[in-house]
């Protein structure tokens, strides 16, 4: 079944004939697609049901983004591809809206999911695409979740945008290439590059740049606040903050849904020159390097990508089990909303054989393996270890001091 391509068959699904065939495929399964397909178009034009099937499938998909938003929401599949997670853009535009944003040019707009959520938190928004399609969507979307009267959407090249005017400028360029769709990494090869970004940004009170979480230090500017975001410990995203509230150099880790939110101090030296495979970057010291104690914690993806191990290890008292691996241990418990904790009962060099011989001893048969700084694939040990039992614990792959080892445990329950 084919995706809508043109806008005149986009159009056709706003109309009320579209709109009966997307209320019958609402709960549609995608397995029926054939037959609610060979039904369907007994009554209906054979293009129309083919659209809306193919949007009904976007819907679904784009359920895990948007939540119980996306029944009614209009995607392209680039537009589910690359939009925000709701709760990451809410995030956003609370933040702006905090900081007293109240207008603002939402620049590479795309479907309009973060115009949704800045429009949501009261700021009226300009919402900038070159591709038509997109746009229908975007106005489509404003329409359907009642926001039409804060969002205009506006079909235009980003760059001769004149931005004057609007109390903050966000911009999220595309990262995946126009004809295979793969990711790209060059921050250059954005579209538009993260240089014009910076600089449009720079022109504004408050601005916001997303970009990708794999973002390399040595590309950020010094003249900005880089946040990286995590959602349910999955890194979403980062975002470049310019203006009054973003502290110019700092490096910032924020877990949702909760909203921990940790900054830590401009790098001391340039990014350039520290040790690559060092994860402890962002404090102001090296935390120290020693044998794993009781508690082993596991830092969240953002705090890592944003060289905060050392700020979380201050934090709990702890230290590094190896210095290019990111594991902080510590004697004594201390909660932290930045790592997730383990009680950790032996530590043994790798070794299939004895490892198996002590799960078997134990009586485990469930078991988590988790793997940092191992060659070691998990999929492949456990099919090793032949699991039999009814305990359970957690099994860690990683480096001690250098040496390949296993350490044994189970999670800290909130």
């Amino acid at each position: 079944m084919g995706q809508v391509t043109d806008l005149d068959t986009f159009s056709a699904l706003l109309a009320p004939e579209g709109q009966e065939l997307l209320t019958a495929l609402r709960d549609h399964d995608p397995a029926d697609d054939l037959a609610v397909a060979t039904r369907l178009r007994r009554s209906h034009p054979a293009p129309l049901v083919s659209a809306a099937l193919g949007q009904a499938r976007l819907r679904q998909r784009a359920a895990a983004k948007f939540g119980d938003d996306a029944r009614r929401m209009y995607f392209t599949p680039n537009g589910v591809e690359q939009s925000t997670r709701a709760t990451v853009a809410a995030h956003r535009a609370a933040r702006l809206a905090a900081l007293g944003v109240r207008t603002l040019a939402d620049l590479c707009s795309g479907i309009g999911g973060d115009a949704l959520a800045l429009a949501r938190a009261g700021i009226c928004v300009l919402a900038v695409d070159r591709d038509p399609l997109a746009c229908a969507a975007a106005r489509a979307n404003a329409e359907a979740l009642g926001l039409a009267d804060r969002i205009e959407v506006r079909c235009a090249d980003v760059t001769e945008i004149d931005t004057a005017g609007y109390d903050a400028v966000f911009v999220d360029p595309a990262r995946r290439s126009g004809v295979r769709g793969g990711r790209i990494f060059d921050p250059e090869s954005y579209s538009p590059p993260l240089s014009w970004a910076v600089e449009a940004a720079r022109t504004a009170p408050h601005a916001a740049l997303k970009i990708a979480p794999g973002v390399p230090h040595e590309a950020l500017p010094d003249d900005a606040e880089t946040e990286w975001i995590s959602d349910r410990g999955d890194v979403k995203e980062a975002v470049v903050w310019f203006g009054h509230g973003a502290r110019p150099g700092g490096r910032r880790a924020t877990l949702l849904p909760g909203g921990a939110t940790l900054l830590g101090a401009a790098l001391p030296d340039p990014p350039a020159r520290r040790p690559t495979t060092t994860p402890a970057g962002g404090a102001s010291h090296r935390p120290p390097v020693g044998p794993v104690g009781r508690w082993l914690y596991e830092p969240d993806g953002a705090v890592i990508r944003a060289h905060l191990v050392a700020d979380v290890a201050q934090q709990v008292g702890g230290r590094l089990i190896d210095p290019t691996i990111a594991y902080i241990t510590a004697d004594e418990l201390t909660p932290t909303p930045y790592a997730t904790a383990y009680e950790i009962t032996d530590v043994l060099p790798f070794n299939v054989k004895k490892l198996r011989a002590l799960l078997r001893e134990r009586g485990i048969g469930i078991a988590e393996i988790k793997k940092r700084g191992s060659a070691v694939s998990p999929e492949e040990l456990r099919k090793k270890l032949r699991l039999e039992g009814v305990n359970s614990c957690t099994i860690i792959l990683t480096r001690v001091a250098g040496r390949p080892s296993m350490l044994l445990g189970s999670p800290v329950r909130a």
